[in-house]
């Protein structure tokens, strides 16, 4: 993964508030809070997806390159984001016969993808193929562990079968995914089907703004205190009328909220 320092900038005691300004105006989040947020590029133009990413540093430690960008701009997307000093989440949600899943998910390791979703549709054998690819195409490129996230129910989905989330979480357990995804209203079960991999979680909204198509969002406070690790962040922050504020105020609930897990 991209080193990080512990902060983006040391504040002086006035301004050390989470997210607030350091002097010059250069804001001030612990490495913890970025590297527990990744930023979305929901977009088909890497110069815009590019300007956002550089716009949103101070707060962010990864970015999301899912279908749409990788649509338009393929490997560059990747390593543009990664000359940023991001970690990358490339977000596929690869689903085909093992084979092909492996070989496209060696190739996403070689380019330096530090996180890479594979539906988890009780196909244990894709999710294995998908785990290993990923891993064999990093140590073939001398780069750092990447890994594999199962997806589990997509936050879009508000019928989906309550007993679905454990059984395909286990089933990332048993395949040696490193993580999976799912909505914070998930993150109990995930807890006890799953306890030690990554739990990443979309769907994330500051209160009061618009759920778009999500059909089971959560606040970044709650999802952290529920126990997400990883936040998936788009259009709250990038549809916002001030992105920096927005920012801001999602970082502030994260920081709160991780120094409440840890001290619990």
């Amino acid at each position: 993964m991209a080193e990080a320092s512990d902060e983006v900038a040391s504040p002086t005691a006035a301004e050390a508030a989470p997210g607030g300004p350091a002097a010059g105006g250069t804001p001030v989040v612990p490495a913890t809070v970025r590297e527990s947020l990744a930023l979305v590029l929901d977009t088909d133009d890497l110069v815009e997806a590019t300007r956002l990413a550089r716009e949103l540093a101070p707060w962010f430690g990864v970015v999301k390159v899912g279908l749409e960008l990788y649509s338009a701009a393929g490997p560059d997307a990747v390593e543009t984001m990664r000359d940023l000093g991001y970690d990358v989440f490339v977000d596929l949600k690869l689903h085909d016969i093992p084979t092909t899943v492996q070989r496209a998910a060696r190739v996403l390791g070689s380019l330096g993808a530090t996180y890479l979703t594979l539906h988890a549709r009780d196909d244990a054998a894709m999710l294995r193929a998908g785990v290993d690819g990923l891993l064999q195409g990093a140590a073939a490129a001398g780069l750092p562990q990447p890994v594999a996230l199962a997806v589990t129910v997509l936050t879009s989905d508000a019928g989906a079968p309550p007993h679905i989330m454990p059984r395909r979480a286990a089933l990332a357990v048993e395949t040696g995914c490193g993580g999976i995804v799912c909505a914070a209203s998930d993150l109990h079960d995930a807890l006890l089907t799953a306890p030690k991999l990554l739990r990443v979680v979309p769907g994330i909204r500051l209160a009061g703004a618009d759920t778009n198509d999500q059909a089971r969002p959560a606040t970044p406070g709650a999802a952290i205190s529920a126990g997400a690790d990883l936040l998936v962040i788009g259009r709250t922050v990038t549809h916002a009328d001030d992105h920096a504020a927005a920012a801001a105020a999602v970082a502030a609930e994260v920081e709160v909220a991780l120094e409440a897990r840890h001290t619990s």
